[in-house]
């Protein structure tokens, strides 16, 4: 199972995490990935200037509204 970590912190709160969790969690749910990826939330990870800090295998992506769509697809694909 894959992990992904999303930053709830209060900085990452400012810039839509609750937001990002939920589009990941619909896209999640729509592609039929609930029993391989797992959403947990976590603290600050050291990028807070750049967007909601997003974590999956040990890569930290920069993360809003806006590409969420677009970076659930790199991390599906590995990159």
């Amino acid at each position: 199972m894959k992990t992904m970590s999303i930053c709830i912190g209060s900085a990452c709160q400012v810039k839509g995490s609750y937001h990002v969790v939920k589009a990941l969690n619909e896209m999640i749910t729509a592609q039929g990935l609930k029993d391989e990826i797992e959403l947990v939330g976590s603290f600050c990870m050291g990028k807070c200037n750049e967007g909601v800090a997003v974590k999956c295998d040990d890569v930290i992506y920069s993360v809003s509204v806006d590409n969420v769509e677009e970076i659930f697809e790199k991390i599906l694909r590995g990159n």
